[in-house]
């Protein structure tokens, strides 16, 4: 008898050091930081999108091949949660500074889908799968009036939601979206770049119908647009023709600002606080910032 409750007590205690060791693993596991906390890092890799806090224009969050990263003060940069994931789309929601979406790829392969997070980026729960999916959106935007309508390219074909991207229509609008941007304050336009047309393309009607927006451009590969958040006709553009250059009128003509960055501009970001104070990531990930809505610029990083 008392051999059985040897045995028996046995494997009472190998039973706890298994599921012990499961919970915690070795040492580097039980040290692995929390998904709500600051993670130092040390350079940006891969940026795939950009932009300033909504309500903290000290802050700065990079989309990347490798997570969320958030810059503070123009120096100190975080990853934001331990989340690694590929985001290869990327928008805050304008109306509330905690609200992020995003669509990419998971680290183990395949695609995460469209996604929202609703604490700054340290959580992201699947809003749906997109048609066809689950997508990827190498473009997508958010609407900055309205956050219901949301926008991504995946597969060849325009997707938009006007539900907060629980559903979804395509429109197949006849050339490829290498970037889109949401007019920050008609709802109703949406600013796509496309290498096929060669410059920037705009739709008036929330992706349906698409025209040239400037012949200044019309020739040429864009590969950032950028919008003021205050004043919508106030645009900056990077494009294979005239390099950085500024526009007053809607992005209709264009004036060439002579200077030169590390790099093929990819990406833009406006404060929305301070408007004259803006952003620029390159391919080659350096990162320059304006205060002078982009007449000159500084290289931070």
């Amino acid at each position: 008898m008392k051999k059985v409750w040897f045995i028996l007590l046995l494997v009472i205690v190998i039973a706890f050091g298994v599921i012990l060791f499961a919970k915690h693993g070795d040492d580097s596991s039980v040290n692995n930081p929390s998904s709500n906390q600051l993670i130092p890092a040390a350079k940006i890799t891969h940026g795939h999108g950009m932009a300033v806090d909504v309500a903290d224009p000290n802050k700065l969050y990079i989309a990347t091949h490798h997570g969320i990263y958030v810059l503070v003060n123009d120096k100190d940069l975080y990853q934001v949660g331990n989340n690694n994931n590929d985001f290869m789309g990327f928008s805050p929601d304008a109306k509330n500074p905690k609200t992020f979406y995003a669509s990419g790829h998971p680290v183990n392969g395949g695609n995460i889908g469209f996604q929202k997070s609703d604490d700054g980026g340290f959580t992201w729960n699947v809003v749906s799968e997109g048609i066809d999916g689950p997508v990827d959106f190498h473009a997508m935007s958010v609407s900055p009036v309205n956050p219901d309508l949301v926008y991504g390219w995946y597969k060849g074909k325009l997707q938009r939601s006007l539900d907060n991207g629980k559903n979804w229509l395509t429109f197949n609008n006849g050339f490829p979206i290498i970037g889109l941007t949401a007019d920050p304050k008609d709802e109703n336009i949406v600013y796509a770049l496309s290498p096929q047309v060669g410059g920037i393309m705009v739709s008036k009607d929330k992706g349906e119908k698409w025209q040239v927006l400037s012949k200044d451009l019309e020739s040429s590969s864009v590969s950032a647009l950028g919008v003021d958040p205050k004043d919508s006709k106030f645009m900056l553009s990077y494009s294979e023709k005239l390099g950085l250059a500024i526009s007053t009128d809607g992005g209709i003509s264009w004036q060439q600002i002579n200077q030169s960055f590390d790099g093929n501009v990819l990406y833009f970001a406006f404060d929305n606080h301070d408007s004259k104070k803006v952003y620029a990531l390159t391919h080659t990930n350096a990162l320059y910032k304006s205060l002078n809505g982009g007449e000159t610029w500084n290289k931070i990083r």
